[in-house]
């Protein structure tokens, strides 16, 4: 145990962010440096419960306990091996990941719970700034070959693996760059993207390679695939997104957030001056109140949007874990991310229980205002409330609500995986598909979900991956995955 009286001497304290005014002039990370004293503090609160249930709230099965009783010994260099034992990307949840461990935590009970998320962004850090995360390419060759389709964290975990086992594997990513969304659908100031360079540096180096604008299925046919390698694993994401098919929708300025938010990162890649959609000077409807709908909030505001307007049709979360959703499980509760903190401060607005009628246009064709009204539910179906329509202005609206699965047409169309009811691919214990030598892992047969369960399906994939290969495997037991038997 990191301190016997931690817990009860040291509250919980995370870095500031930077002020408002400072931080919306540029695409940094918002968060001011936390000193490495205050930092093992934080680690000295964790308790390291006879049953660490932060465990069961990580999907990885991250250490937790041990990595925070290194960092209070001041071991940074033993905490980062164990947190690498466990997670290829920890500079990368300790940045996304919405901390489901926390929510876990046995101090959370009655206190606020251990800065996990904040032990974990900095152990990494630290290794990176120590010259301790180095390549770690195979001392064997198995001479077997793996195509991973997908660069997001799913792919990315699932390839590092893979090489380290042995096998050749090459990713393949349709976009102009690896990363997924990791590259262009998480803004610049809640991940810089050289923290995603650096690793994909570091897979170069042991031995994965990548293949950049491939777009599998119509650049290369799936039986083109499977006839050059032993195994392929699909880790595409779910990327057919919601749309919102009310009057008006054909208006121009209406975008998908994946449509809108890679364009502002190519801008910050250095591949353009300016994005040519834009919330300079325009009133901007968010439609969607998750995290996607803060990114967009984030990356308007610092376009030079005119006013910000969040719509979310369920009602307005508490801010403390309601009765039904007792510890240990993961609360939804009402959040006030960075962005959010820039919203208020330029007098925005964050709309709940309200729904879209209708998209009113200008004589061009261009969308002018949108017209909501206040509904009931979500155990009424989303009734509308009777004379609560009313009209906003909107001159470039972003739709981020969330995606239905992965991208049909194409690869899975020409593979002839099995799919269930949602349209995800059905995958065994072991995250073989249908199809003998395909795999799967991620979104793409879990469903929209965390990159936490991302990275863990990724590991998971290459461990079945492996066996299939090999015979046997040595990569960590993957976790149960959530679908439904082949048939």
């Amino acid at each position: 145990m990191a301190d016997p009286k931690g817990f009860l001497t040291v509250q919980r304290e995370l870095p500031k962010r930077r002020p408002v005014d400072v931080r919306i002039k540029s695409w940094r990370e918002v968060y001011e440096d936390f000193g490495p004293d205050r930092l093992e503090k934080q680690a000295s609160r964790c308790m390291d419960c006879g049953i660490p249930f932060c465990h069961q709230g990580c999907p990885l099965g991250n250490l937790i306990p041990e990595w925070n009783d290194l960092v209070y010994k001041r071991d940074w260099q033993a905490a980062i091996e164990r947190l690498h034992a466990t997670n290829n990307f920890p500079e990368f949840t300790g940045r996304l990941c919405p901390a489901p461990c926390e929510s876990a935590c046995v101090l959370g009970i009655n206190q606020d719970p251990v800065t996990i998320k904040r032990v974990e962004v900095e152990i990494i850090d630290r290794a990176w700034a120590e010259g301790w995360v180095r390549p770690l390419p195979p001392p064997v060759k198995t001479g077997k070959k793996v195509a991973v389709v997908g660069s997001g964290p799913a792919g990315l975990a699932a390839a590092q693996q893979l090489t380290r086992a042995g096998h050749e594997v090459c990713v393949y990513e349709r976009a102009d760059r690896i990363g997924g969304l990791l590259r262009y659908g998480i803004p610049e100031f809640k991940m810089e993207k050289r923290h995603l360079d650096r690793r994909i540096a570091q897979m170069r180096a042991e031995g994965t390679e990548f293949k950049t604008s491939v777009n599998v299925g119509v650049d290369i046919t799936a039986d083109e695939l499977r006839a050059r390698y032993d195994a392929v694993l699909l880790a595409g994401g779910a990327t057919a997104w919601r749309d919102l098919p009310v009057p008006g929708r054909e208006l121009k300025g209406i975008y998908q957030a994946m449509e809108y938010l890679p364009l502002a990162n190519k801008v910050q890649e250095g591949d353009m001056e300016e994005s040519p959609v834009t919330a300079k000077g325009k009133h901007v409807v968010v439609i969607g109140g998750g995290d996607t709908g803060a990114d967009c909030i984030g990356t308007a505001i610092r376009q030079g949007a005119r006013s910000i307007t969040q719509l979310e049709i369920m009602p307005q979360p508490p801010a403390t874990r309601p009765d039904h959703q007792p510890w240990p499980t993961y609360p939804m509760l009402f959040k006030m991310e960075s962005a959010h903190e820039e919203l208020a401060d330029m007098g925005g607005d964050r709309l709940y229980a309200v729904s879209t009628q209708e998209f009113l246009g200008d004589e061009d064709g261009n969308v002018r205002a949108l017209r909501l009204v206040e509904v009931e539910g979500p155990q009424t179906g989303f009734k509308p409330v009777p004379g609560t329509e009313r009209e906003i202005p909107a001159e470039l609206v972003t739709l981020a609500m969330g995606f239905l699965g992965p991208q049909r047409e194409g690869l899975l169309e020409q593979l002839g995986v099995q799919l269930d009811q949602r349209g995800n691919v059905v995958r065994d214990a072991d995250y073989a598909t249908s199809v003998d030598g395909v795999f799967v892992a991620g979104d793409m047969g879990r469903g929209q979900s965390l990159i936490v369960w991302a990275i863990a399906e990724g590991r998971s994939a290459a461990h079945g991956v492996d066996k299939y290969l090999s015979g046997d495997t040595v990569l960590p037991y993957p976790i149960p995955p959530t679908a439904r038997p082949i048939a």
